[in-house]
């Protein structure tokens, strides 16, 4: 057994807190004035009620809902409140109010937070945006010294993994996206079959929920003050890895299964977008107009889903969308209507990716056939992937054929694949040779991506080395804009 795990015990599963102190602070935007506020406590809150303020020391607002949700096997309970007519682009402090009799006198609520509401549409003021995807727990129940059987790439002793280096360059970017592969926690069975953490398979609930738990603990310094915009991938979708030990109902209870958990603990900005729950929406910032699609389900077209094929009887991973095409026609209508003039970049966002130099196994090709199409035709400028453990940065291409203008005002997306910011599996090797559209690619260092926008034709997109800070890849797309 690895040095670097513990024994799962009575203290292993201990609470990181009592009753209804806050815990797991996540924020996401909603809207040009308007912040949804998220955290986690113990107990059921009554009314969950946000303070905030111009000043630290002066929160002289609340905001407050009813919603305060769990699911069976669930430890704890999710709280969302929407803080609506925020000023742009400006500085708040907040901190939460939720205990479970809906008065303010419960333990554990002094800490004060802050936050910074989105820039206008159509802003051209400069800023960066971070880029994580395949993130999972780190430390002796994740990512350590050593990795899983027939993985590669354990940290060395000391090295600073991705979350640190978040959490050490968070003055660095402005919010977080992240599309897919979060926590980890269903890695529990895999991690306990290969002996990596004791226990045995009727353990699984509890592991589960502890593992989410750690990873958003762990995630705190930053959800707490940087907006964290997520989208699905196939981590989410059950607890035991979409089958690993011949998926059953008995290892996944009812709460494990589709995708529960995610849908409980987000609150993405669907409702002012028209898109469906956390699994498909767009926001705008500034210049850009970001769209999170889903590569799990809702593919439309007849096609099925990755999730959907499911892992078992009773799993049923979606689909989430009232009719066949949901997903589709959503896509088509928001793409359509971005005004370029205000938000000249578009940037789009999925789990799965289908331009990649690895096997034929990870790449998407429902996901090419129903989304792609969609993206050439309304000039989307930038893909965003994860999946493949590991960073690749392609060309522009479309159709599977390069733009011959390469980064220099191509008609073509340019695809950024960056599944490398760590989990207990390690990273994969990118298969040799590299596919003739890859540009640049590392397969054996953990980092995130930083994209600088820096006016309404230029773009830069950095692979960050989480273990030294290094940029490891640097590359600028420019766009002529009529």
């Amino acid at each position: 057994m690895a040095s670097s795990s513990q024994a799962i015990s009575e203290t292993h599963f201990s609470r990181s807190a009592d009753g209804d102190s806050p815990v797991q602070h996540r924020l996401a935007f909603h809207g040009p004035t308007s912040m949804a506020i998220s955290w986690n406590t113990y107990e059921a809150v009554q009314t969950p009620t946000i303070r905030y303020g111009f000043s630290k020391d002066a929160l002289i607002f609340s905001a407050r809902s009813k919603v305060s949700t769990t699911y069976p096997t669930s430890r704890t309970w999710n709280n969302h409140v929407i803080v609506e007519g925020l000023l742009p682009n400006t500085r708040y402090y907040y901190k939460v109010k939720s205990s479970s009799d809906g008065s303010d006198k419960s333990k554990g609520q002094d800490q004060v937070y802050s936050f910074k509401t989105p820039r206008l549409k159509g802003d051209r003021t400069p800023y960066t945006a971070a880029l994580v995807v395949d993130m999972g727990v780190m430390g002796s129940d994740g990512l350590s010294t050593t990795v899983g059987k027939g993985a590669a790439n354990p940290l060395k002793p000391g090295e600073t993994n991705t979350i640190q280096r978040l959490i050490a360059e968070k003055d660095s970017y402005e919010f977080v996206v992240h599309p897919g592969d979060l926590a980890y926690s269903d890695y529990w069975l895999k991690e306990v079959v290969q002996g990596y953490l004791p226990g045995n398979i009727s353990a699984g609930p509890e592991l589960y929920e502890k593992l989410n738990e750690e990873f958003y603990d762990q995630l705190q310094p930053v959800t707490s003050e940087k907006p964290y915009m997520v989208g699905p991938g196939n981590h989410e979708a059950n607890c035991d890895n979409g089958g690993y030990k011949n998926y059953t109902e008995s290892i996944c209870p009812m709460g494990q299964t589709n995708f529960t958990g995610y849908i409980n603990r987000f609150n993405m900005p669907s409702a002012v977008s028209g898109g469906q729950g956390n699994f498909w929406y767009s926001f705008d910032y500034g210049m850009t107009h970001y769209v999170i699609f889903d590569t799990e389900t809702d593919l439309g077209l007849g096609l099925v889903g990755p999730d959907e094929l499911g892992g078992g009887a009773n799993d049923n991973e979606g689909p989430f969308g009232a009719t066949m095409n949901a997903q589709r026609d959503w896509l088509i209508k928001d793409l359509r209507s971005v005004n370029r003039k205000l938000t000249p970049w578009v940037v789009a966002a999925g789990h799965r990716p289908w331009y990649i130099s690895a096997a034929a196994k990870n790449l998407c090709q429902p996901c090419q056939q129903s989304i792609e199409p969609i993206l050439i035709e309304y000039g989307v400028d930038v893909v965003l992937h994860g999946h493949v453990h590991a960073y690749e940065r392609t060309a522009p291409i479309r159709n599977g054929t390069v733009d011959p203008n390469e980064l220099n005002n191509p008609s073509s997306p340019w695809y950024i694949i960056n599944g490398a910011a760590g989990h207990y599996d390690g990273l994969d090797s990118l298969a040799t040779p590299r596919a003739n559209f890859s540009r640049a690619s590392i397969d054996t260092l953990y980092g995130f991506s930083r994209l600088i926008f820096h006016n309404e034709t230029h773009l830069t997109q950095e692979f960050v080395s989480s273990a030294t800070g290094q940029v490891m890849d640097s590359a600028t797309l420019y766009k002529k804009r009529k």
